[in-house]
């Protein structure tokens, strides 16, 4: 009988400290997420030195809480997965050492983990993953299209020329005068509102590529304008104009990409895949060209360490190890 493996992740890429154990690579066990929100919302977005402070404050917390809620001790964890990048270096910096120091001192092996990776895996936990597929990764830092013929096989065909959708997101709505963290309240405020401003589809050519700044300053734009001529912005139909406009662009280019690589398993990744109105288009996509999609849970889209855990667990399938001499990275390709 094969015995049961479980993987202690840790993920501090950004404003989240989180630690998970994962069964199986299928099976979330315990996780805990110490949040940041509140601390940067006062500055509007996340503040690279006061994220890695907090990290440091919370990451033993956040790693004693874990194996409590799992009633699990080190000597029951089989492997340390850990986001090595990319990310805020500092932040991750934090837990990379403590993933080392945990490694080191019970002796087991570390995993490096790609953050988008983690993301792509994060649909494991709730849909067994069939190959070959497209996963679409929409974040606050990458708008990309990866094409997984097997396990830890990834073939980025498409990304983002400039801005990431969920920059863009947070960008728009700091100009419809919406708080940090804005992407979740725009996606809100749209179901609100009508698409009665005029805003242009980015980036319509035969490419697998994406483009936002465009779509972004055409907000701005249309912004100044009416505020120069006096007349005050509709916010929900403004958040609703945007919003369609930079879901159809998303939809456009996967439907290209599902129809060309004859795709028939598609998920979604990445913090944006929280967003309903994106959601509810790739239901519709779906449907239209018969394949399988999965989107996992609100709970998995943002950053966490279940995630990590995760997709730690097929990286080490796949051999992949790290040592005390593994670094992070804030950008890194995905390979």
């Amino acid at each position: 009988m094969k015995k049961n493996m479980y993987i202690l992740g840790i993920e501090s890429s950004c404003d989240e400290t989180s630690a998970s154990i994962v069964k199986n690579g299928t099976e979330e066990i315990a996780t805990v997420v110490a949040s940041q929100i509140d601390v940067h919302k006062d500055f509007g977005g996340v503040v690279p030195e006061i994220a890695s402070r907090h990290h440091v404050k919370n990451i033993t917390i956040v790693l004693e809480e874990c194996l409590k809620k799992a009633n699990m001790k080190m000597k029951d964890i089989d492997g340390i997965a850990i986001t090595y990048g990319p990310g805020l270096i500092g932040s991750l910096l934090v837990g990379l050492e403590a993933a080392k120091t945990l490694a080191f001192v019970n002796g087991k092996p570390l995993i490096p983990v790609h953050h988008i990776a983690g993301h792509i895996y994060a649909n494991s936990l709730v849909n067994e993953l069939k190959f070959p597929l497209l996963a679409l990764v929409v974040s606050g830092g990458h708008t990309e299209i990866i094409e997984m013929p097997k396990h830890y096989e990834f073939n980025k065909i498409g990304g983002t020329l400039d801005d990431a959708i969920g920059e863009c997101y947070d960008k728009v709505a700091r100009v419809i005068g919406l708080e940090y963290p804005g992407g979740p309240k725009v996606d809100k405020l749209s179901a609100e509102g009508k698409h009665s401003y005029k805003l242009p589809i980015p980036l319509q050519d035969d490419s697998y590529n994406f483009s936002f700044s465009g779509l972004k300053s055409a907000v701005i734009n249309l912004a100044h304008h009416e505020d120069q001529i006096g007349r005050k912005i509709n916010q929900a139909d403004l958040a609703c104009s945007f919003q369609e406009v930079a879901v159809e662009s998303v939809v456009n280019k996967m439907r290209k990409a599902i129809i060309e690589k004859n795709a028939k398993s598609v998920i979604v990744a990445g913090g944006v895949a929280a967003n309903k109105g994106l959601r509810s288009a790739m239901e519709k996509l779906a449907k239209e060209l018969d394949v399988e999609l999965s989107i996992p849970p609100m709970k998995y889209c943002t950053d966490n360490a279940a995630m990590i855990a995760a997709a730690g667990y097929y990286a080490y399938l796949d051999g992949r190890r790290g040592d005390l001499t593994l670094n992070s990275k804030s950008q890194d390709v995905l390979k």
